[in-house]
C-alpha cells in the first residue's frame, strides 16, 4: 500500500521558506528570490492582478531624496539610491597637462617671437601681426577641446540602487548610453588595481558580470574600489535573499 507524502514532508527551498511579505517594502521575497536563484523553479501561485505596492515611510522619503537629487533616472516607486560614484580625479591628468602645455607653448611663441624682422635672417618670417590671429585661435580651440575631454570624462558616473545598478557612460561630446542591471541578474562584483599609482592612490576597475547571457560591465577609476565593491556585494545578497536593502550597511 502506498502512502500519501503528507505536506511536512515535501521538499522546501529557500524560496518556499521565505517570508510572505516584508512590511513597508514593495516587493514579494518570494518571488524575487525565486526569479534570482531559480529562474526554472516555480514553487507558488501568484495572482497577476495583485500588486504589493507597499512603500514604508522611510522608503518613501529615500525615494523623493533620490528623485529630486538625481532628476534623470528612472527610478520606480520605492527605489532610492545608495552609492553614486564619479571616476577618479586622477584621470584627469593627461588632459589637464597636455591642455596646459600647449597652451603654455602658443603662449611662449607669441613672447618670444621677433616682433621685428631683420633683412639679414636667411629666411624671412612672417610678422608678428600675421600670426597673432591665428595663434590665439589655436588656443582657443585647445582650450575647448581640453574642456570637452573634462567634460566627457566627469560625465561618466554609476549608481547603486536597492533594486539595480545604473551605469551612464559618456564616450564623446555627443555620445551617451545608459546601462541599467537589475540586482538579482548579477553574479560577480569584483574589483581590480593594477600598477604601483593605482595601489598607492587607492583606485581601480569595478567590475560586474551578470546570469545568462554573460555580459560584463566595468566602470574604471574608481576611487576606494574595495568598499564600495563590499557594499555591491552586501546589496546583492540581501536582494537575491528577500530582504530589504539596507543603504547603511557596510
Amino acid at each position: 500500500m502506498n502512502e500519501q507524502p503528507n505536506e511536512n514532508s515535501r521538499v522546501s527551498s529557500h524560496v518556499t521558506s521565505a517570508d510572505q511579505s516584508i512590511p513597508g517594502e514593495n516587493f514579494d521575497p518570494q518571488i524575487r528570490a525565486q526569479l534570482a536563484n531559480e529562474p526554472k523553479v516555480v514553487h507558488a501561485k501568484r495572482n497577476p492582478d495583485t500588486i504589493n505596492m507597499t512603500v514604508s515611510p522611510e522608503n518613501a522619503r529615500r525615494h523623493e531624496e533620490s528623485v529630486g537629487k538625481y532628476p534623470h533616472l528612472n527610478l520606480s516607486e520605492g527605489e532610492f539610491v545608495i552609492i553614486s560614484l564619479r571616476r577618479h580625479p586622477i584621470g584627469l591628468l593627461l588632459p589637464v597637462l597636455l591642455t596646459g602645455f600647449l597652451l603654455l607653448a602658443l603662449i611662449a611663441v607669441l613672447i618670444f617671437y621677433p616682433a621685428e624682422q631683420s633683412g639679414t635672417l636667411p629666411l624671412m618670417l612672417p610678422s608678428f601681426d600675421a600670426i597673432l590671429i591665428p595663434v590665439l585661435l589655436v588656443m582657443l580651440l585647445v582650450g575647448i577641446g581640453g574642456s570637452v575631454a573634462i567634460w566627457v570624462y566627469l560625465q561618466n558616473q554609476f549608481y547603486l540602487t536597492n533594486e539595480s545598478v545604473i551605469q551612464e557612460i559618456q564616450t564623446g561630446l555627443f555620445t551617451r548610453h545608459e546601462q541599467t542591471v537589475s540586482l538579482g541578474s548579477i553574479e560577480d562584483a569584483s574589483f581590480k588595481q593594477t600598477g604601483i599609482l593605482q595601489m598607492m592612490l587607492d583606485y581601480g576597475t569595478v567590475r560586474l558580470s551578470t546570469e545568462g547571457e554573460e555580459t560584463t560591465y566595468r566602470f574604471s577609476y574608481v576611487a576606494n574600489p574595495r568598499v564600495h565593491v563590499a557594499k555591491l556585494n552586501n546589496a546583492i545578497e540581501a536582494f537575491k535573499n528577500g530582504r530589504p536593502v539596507d543603504p547603511y550597511e557596510n
